[in-house]
C-alpha cells in the first residue's frame, strides 16, 4: 500500500515537472516571437548565414578602426579611442535600426520611403549650396554636433524607390517612369556636383543592375549608360579636384609629392603587408603617412597588416555575402522583395569592391567608405538598415510574414 501511494506521487511530481516544462518552453517561444518575426528554428539558413556575415563583419569592422586610428586620434584629439568610441557609439542605433527593419515588412517600407527620399533628395541639393566643404568635396550638412551625409543616408531608400519603379515596369504609365528616370537622373547629378564621382557612379550601377533585373529593355539601359558616362567625362574635364584624381590615377609615381601622394602610400602600405602582414595593429603607414587611413583608405592598413592572406580570405567573404544575397533573391516570392535583396547585395558588395578598386589603384582616388568598417556614422546607419532589408527580403520569403500581391513574374 505504501509502495503503490509512493508511485502516485512520483507520478504527480513528474506530470507536474512535465507541464512546468512545456509551459516554460511555450513562453519562452512566445518571448522569442515578440522580439523576432519568426522563430529562430525556421528561420531560412540564407537568413542564420547572413546574421552571422553581418555579426563577423561589424565586430572586424570595430577592431580595424581601432587599429588604424588609435595613433592619429592620440595626436589630433588626445585620445587614442576618440573615433573608436564614436564610431561604437553610432553601431548602437544602427544595431536598433537594424532591428526595426528587420521586424518591419518590405510593403510598409515601401510606403514612407518616398517620402524620406524626397526629404534627403533636397538635403543632397542644399548640401551642393550651404554644405561644408573638406578636401574640396562639399558632402556634408552640419546641424549643431551632427553632421549629415544625406548621399549616404539615401541610398537604402534609393534601393525602395527603385523597386517600386522596376518592378513593374512594363505595368507602370510613361509620364510615372519620366517623373521617376528624371528625379534619379538629377539626383545622380547633385552628387556628381558636390564632387563625388564615386557615389555617383556606384548609384548609376545601383540603378542600373536593378533596371536589368526589372526587365528594362538592354537598349534603353545602354542609352542611360552611355549618357552617365559622358556626364561624367564632362564633369571630370571641368572639374580640376576630378581631373587631378583621375591623372594622379594613371601615374601616380609621376608626381607622388602631390596629386598621387595617397596612392602612392596606400601601395605602399599594401605592399609592405606580404604574404602574411606586418600583423595586427602593427602597420607603419598608418603613423600618418597615409592620408584618410580610417575612412578612404581603411583597407589599405587591413592588407598591410593582414597582408594577401587577410585580402583573399575578405575577398572570399564577400563572394558569400554576394552568393548569399543573390539566392535570398532567387528564393523571394515577389518583384518588390527580389529587387530589393538583389539592390541590397549589389550596393554593399559593390561599394567594398569599388573601395577596394581606389586603395588599389584600380580606380581613380574617391572618398568611398568600405561598410560597416570605414568611419562614419552615417556610412553605419545606412549600412545597418541595407543589411536589415537584406534579411527581412529573406524571412518573407518562408510565405509564413509580409506577403505581397503581385502581378508579374520578375524577368
Amino acid at each position: 500500500m505504501e509502495i503503490s501511494q509512493e508511485k502516485i506521487k512520483y507520478k504527480r511530481i513528474s506530470k507536474r515537472k512535465k507541464t512546468f516544462s512545456s509551459n516554460y518552453k511555450k513562453n519562452l517561444s512566445n518571448v522569442t516571437e515578440s522580439i523576432v518575426p519568426l522563430p529562430w528554428t525556421i528561420w531560412p539558413y540564407e537568413a542564420k548565414i547572413l546574421i552571422v556575415l553581418i555579426g563577423i563583419w561589424s565586430i572586424l569592422g570595430i577592431c580595424i578602426l581601432g587599429s588604424s586610428s588609435w595613433w592619429v586620434a592620440s595626436r589630433e584629439m588626445g585620445n587614442w579611442a576618440y573615433f573608436l568610441k564614436k564610431q561604437i557609439i553610432w553601431t548602437i542605433p544602427g544595431i536598433g535600426l537594424f532591428y526595426f527593419v528587420l521586424n518591419t515588412n518590405i510593403r510598409n517600407l515601401l510606403k514612407f520611403s518616398r517620402i524620406i527620399f524626397y526629404i534627403l533628395f533636397f538635403l543632397i541639393f542644399l548640401t551642393n549650396f550651404t554644405g561644408i566643404t573638406v578636401n574640396g568635396s562639399s558632402r556634408w550638412l552640419v546641424l549643431g554636433n551632427l553632421r549629415l551625409q544625406p548621399s549616404e543616408l539615401i541610398k537604402p531608400f534609393l534601393i525602395l524607390e527603385a523597386s517600386n519603379l522596376f518592378a513593374h515596369w512594363n505595368l507602370v504609365k510613361n509620364d510615372k517612369k519620366l517623373i521617376s528616370i528624371i528625379s534619379f537622373g538629377l539626383l545622380i547629378l547633385l552628387i556628381l556636383k558636390q564632387p563625388n564621382l564615386s557615389t555617383a557612379s556606384l548609384t548609376g550601377i545601383l540603378l542600373w543592375v536593378m533596371g536589368l533585373c526589372g526587365g528594362v529593355k538592354l537598349s534603353s539601359l545602354c542609352s542611360f549608360a552611355s549618357i552617365g558616362f559622358i556626364t561624367g567625362c564632362i564633369s571630370i574635364l571641368n572639374n580640376e579636384y576630378q581631373k587631378l584624381r583621375v591623372t594622379s590615377f594613371i601615374n601616380p609615381w609621376k608626381d607622388q609629392q602631390e596629386s598621387g601622394f595617397q596612392l602612392v602610400q596606400s601601395l605602399l602600405a599594401i605592399g609592405s603587408g606580404g604574404l602574411f602582414g606586418e600583423g595586427f595593429g602593427l602597420s607603419i603607414q598608418k603613423l600618418q603617412y597615409l592620408p584618410f587611413m580610417y575612412t578612404d583608405f581603411i583597407f589599405a592598413i587591413f592588407a598591410e597588416e593582414f597582408g594577401l592572406v587577410g585580402c583573399t580570405l575578405f575577398l572570399g567573404f564577400l563572394a558569400i555575402f554576394s552568393y548569399i544575397s543573390l539566392i535570398i533573391s532567387l528564393k523571394c516570392r515577389n518583384n518588390y522583395t527580389k529587387l530589393v535583396a538583389i539592390g541590397c547585395g549589389v550596393l554593399l558588395t559593390g561599394q567594398s569592391i569599388m573601395h577596394i578598386a581606389v586603395a588599389t589603384g584600380s580606380m581613380p582616388t574617391t572618398g568611398l567608405p568600405l561598410p560597416f568598417i570605414s568611419y562614419g556614422g552615417n556610412s553605419l546607419i545606412a549600412s545597418f538598415f541595407i543589411a536589415g532589408m537584406l534579411v527581412r527580403c529573406s524571412l518573407e520569403s518562408t510565405g509564413l510574414i509580409g506577403m505581397i500581391s503581385t502581378r508579374k513574374t520578375l524577368n
